[in-house]
């Protein structure tokens, strides 16, 4: 019996080693992945927004990345349901329909997702691509600051010398810009006023609803895929009310997917798979891997403005990008023990689905969720 004992033991331990194996190798695959999705999609919703001719409806292509978001999480939680379509359905109408009061407390953060998603485009139409990616760091700042005000967390005093250089490098790179130094002339209509408002809106309503979101949603034991569903449901909804307010009847006159091309399809669904994606990145790596990988998908999408839409970098934006860079770096870092909240709490929410990071529940094979005191005790 002894050696029955000890030869299960051998087995369990050659099984966490190969498991813990191959959650490393996730976790630097999923990091990899979030650098060039972060990179690509800032490129190519840039690229696609700037070509000559008529230009797709970015109210539509809002709207269809939330379906596929949603097609995408029902599909995975048909699988965790082993497909048993009947036990999906009863689950969801539990999860969405009978627990109305939940799923109406994501309707505030929907709804400025939903406002995030259309500022985005409209501020990387009227950036280039490289100031966009730099100045929409400014999330961490506002993320932070509501953070402080709404769940009263406290930062460390690293945290806080980050902020100022991410405040002090973001403005470098504004002087540089208004100083001339832009984009060569693509033949587009750019307003460098209009793209700078959209994108401090942008960060604002990213800080707001991540915190907003964390207040009212910590603790429960709702899975991730059906947070999104949840949120997709609203997004959707008050998506088409803002593609009827802005493009309504050149949507009825035209089409609901006028002007989708092969790179506009690219453009939605990599908007869509970026938006689940924090899900495996969460799980598999760590705040300061995160950190570094926001901050080298800067540096990439620097790189390919270069080539792609003759950026050219001067002094001025080196050090502004580099203090951007060394400020997300120095926020991701974990704070001494005994040093009040975790950093993870107020880490900044991106495009999609980042805003989930802090309610990541851990799932069991049948898709169930631990309860309420362990899923936050993993957020810290």
């Amino acid at each position: 019996m002894g050696g029955g004992s000890h030869s299960q033991a051998v087995e369990e331990k050659t099984a966490t080693r190969g498991q813990s194996e191959v959650n490393r190798r996730l976790k630097y695959v999923s990091l990899v992945v979030l650098v060039f999705q972060n990179a690509s999609l800032i490129l190519s919703i840039r690229y696609v927004r700037t070509l000559p001719g008529e230009r797709f409806f970015t109210t539509s292509a809002v709207v269809m990345a939330e379906i596929l978001k949603v097609l995408t999480c029902l599909l995975i939680i048909l699988l965790q349901k082993r497909l048993n379509v009947k036990k999906t359905v009863l689950f969801l109408l539990d999860a969405i329909v009978y627990q109305y009061k939940d799923t109406l407390k994501l309707s505030v953060p929907s709804l400025i997702y939903t406002l995030q998603n259309n500022l985005q485009y409209i501020a990387i139409s009227n950036l280039p691509a490289a100031s966009f990616q730099v100045t929409y760091q400014l999330k961490i700042l506002t993320t932070a600051l509501f953070s402080v005000m709404m769940l009263r967390k406290s930062l460390s005093k690293v945290q806080w010398v980050s902020l100022l250089l991410l405040f002090a490098g973001v403005a470098i790179v504004q002087v540089q810009q208004q100083e001339g130094n832009k984009e060569a002339s693509d033949g587009s209509n750019q307003n460098y006023m209009v793209g700078l408002i959209a994108v401090v809106i942008s960060c604002l309503s990213s800080g707001f609803a991540g915190v907003y979101f964390e207040k009212i949603l910590k603790g429960t034991s709702a899975s991730v895929w059906v947070r999104n569903v949840q949120l997709g449901i609203f997004g959707m909804a008050l998506g088409m009310l803002g593609l009827w307010w802005n493009d309504g009847p050149a949507v009825a006159e035209r089409g609901f997917m006028f002007g989708y091309t092969d790179m506009v399809w690219c453009v939605i669904f990599n908007q869509a798979f970026g938006g689940l994606l924090v899900a495996v990145v969460v799980k598999y790596a760590d705040n300061i891997l995160k950190g570094f990988a926001t901050s080298f998908s800067i540096i990439v999408s620097t790189v390919m403005s270069i080539y792609l839409f003759s950026f050219h970098v001067d002094l001025l934006f080196t050090v502004g990008a580099g203090l951007v860079i060394g400020a997300v770096y120095m926020y991701s870092l974990p704070k001494a023990p005994g040093g009040g909240s975790s950093s993870s709490s107020v880490l900044p929410k991106t495009s999609g689905v980042d805003e989930l990071e802090a309610f990541l529940p851990k799932h069991n094979g049948d898709g169930v969720t631990p309860p309420p005191s362990s899923t936050a005790q993993s957020n810290c």
